[in-house]
């Protein structure tokens, strides 16, 4: 009887090699930098590596808040595979039908309309046509916003460097300072056109920025007086991440379209969705072709998606985060207290999305790279250099919020004892 030895796994290097040539050498570059780690596999909020090494991912930009490959969602996928995994798009097709509706009955009131697709871009791409088919020929994004960056979505976009090789870009959009409404009405006020206004209830890129209490709120009213559209930006934000359904909740504000996206395809698929009011939706319903996309209802996301509100909804994610959002904020506040002060570092956040500001941006760099030292994973902010971002799962349990805040002491005092070694005398 011959054996067949199993493949052996692939060297970084080797990894390496073919993302310099035929991917990005950059990517190659910043994988060098965190370890030279190849990630293969990944259950609940942990991921493991080829050499076996286990890390605890609170990162992963707010995809996972049911974690990763969470068996009811991995289940719908499954069951899906292998009855009809993509569809014709000439006949009806159910898994489409029940994420619908599954989708619909969790947002806000009027809602009811959807457009799937599959990346958070996508998803503001279609929100901006729509405003465009509802008579809107100005958008008005907010300083430190991000909402992706295909050509339409960075546009609105707030950040030079992104913006600036691409430009020309889409004309017609400015920015107002985030939380500032007498800025906002100023510019709606100087406005010859409809407009549309895209906000996020808590900006994630820009570093967890928390607008005032009663901005939203207030954003909503500045909209109805100068008949301006809203687009709540909740890619990163809803379906729980900030301890409730949806972070417009917060002041009972009801937008025109709301964008969903991350957490929405489960931590196993890629999917979003522009969700809007019959009104906003009445061109596409008469002509369903202006805006299309070959896997706008792959029965595979939509599987995932179904899923992935099952798991929101009986596991009572929404109530988790809020629960672990408020146990991490206090502990992780209180461990950067212990290194640095009030005017060297700030920690803030809603939910289970969290920020660290750091005054030094060097310092950010360092813990980001201590903490994988640490067998844990967090990110930076692409708006805020100077901001670390924690966004792990809900379903983490109580051993796993103590190896977090454990890892990120044990990191916080080796680089505050770094930072101090290299002041001057």
């Amino acid at each position: 009887m011959s054996v067949t030895a199993s493949p052996q796994a692939p060297s970084a290097a080797h990894i390496a090699r073919i993302y310099k040539t035929h991917l990005s050498g950059g990517r190659a570059t910043l994988g060098d930098i965190f370890g030279g780690h190849i990630e293969t596999s990944s259950d609940g909020a942990w991921l493991t590596t080829a050499e076996g090494t286990r890390f605890l991912n609170a990162g992963g930009y707010g995809v996972a808040l049911a974690g990763y490959r969470h068996p009811v969602v991995v289940d719908h996928i499954r069951r899906q595979l292998d009855q009809h995994p993509v569809a014709s798009r000439m006949f009806y097709e159910p898994a489409a039908a029940e994420a619908a509706a599954a989708l619909a009955a969790v947002t806000p009131k009027g809602l009811d309309r959807i457009h799937f697709a599959c990346s958070g871009a996508e998803a503001t791409e279609a929100a901006m046509k729509l405003a465009r088919l509802n008579g809107c020929r100005r958008f008005i994004s907010m300083t430190g916003g991000y909402h992706g960056k295909t050509l339409g979505a960075l546009s609105l976009t707030a950040r030079e460097v992104f913006q600036a090789p691409f430009r020309p870009l889409l004309p017609g959009v400015s920015h107002v300072p985030y939380g500032d409404l007498a800025a906002l009405r100023t510019e709606l006020a100087m406005s010859t056109a409809r407009a549309c206004v895209i906000v996020e209830p808590v900006q994630g890129e820009a570093g967890v920025i928390i607008p005032p209490d009663g901005y939203l709120a207030g954003l909503r009213a500045v909209c109805d007086e100068y008949g301006a559209l809203l687009i709540a930006d909740e890619i990163q934000t809803g379906l729980g991440r900030l301890g409730q359904w949806w972070g417009v909740d917060r002041e009972r504000v009801i937008p025109d379209i709301l964008l969903s996206g991350k957490m929405l395809g489960g931590g196993v698929m890629p999917v979003s969705a522009a969700i809007t009011t019959t009104e906003c939706f009445r061109q596409l319903d008469r002509d369903p072709y202006l805006h299309t996309s070959t896997f706008s209802t792959s029965p595979l996301g939509m599987a995932a998606v179904s899923g992935a509100l099952r798991v929101i909804a009986e596991e009572r994610l929404v109530e988790r985060a809020a629960e672990l959002g408020q146990i991490l904020l206090d502990r992780i506040s209180s461990a950067s207290a212990q290194w640095f002060g009030p005017d060297q570092v700030q920690v803030r956040g809603r939910g289970l999305l969290i920020g660290i500001e750091f005054t030094d941006a060097s310092i950010v760099g360092d813990l980001l790279i201590e903490l994988i030292s640490n067998n844990i994973i967090v990110n930076h902010s692409l708006n805020s250099d100077h901001v670390l971002r924690l966004t792990p799962p809900a379903v983490i349990t109580d051993d796993d919020v103590e190896f977090l805040v454990q890892g990120y002491l044990n990191a916080i005092e080796q680089v505050a004892i770094r930072a101090k070694a290299a002041l001057p005398g």
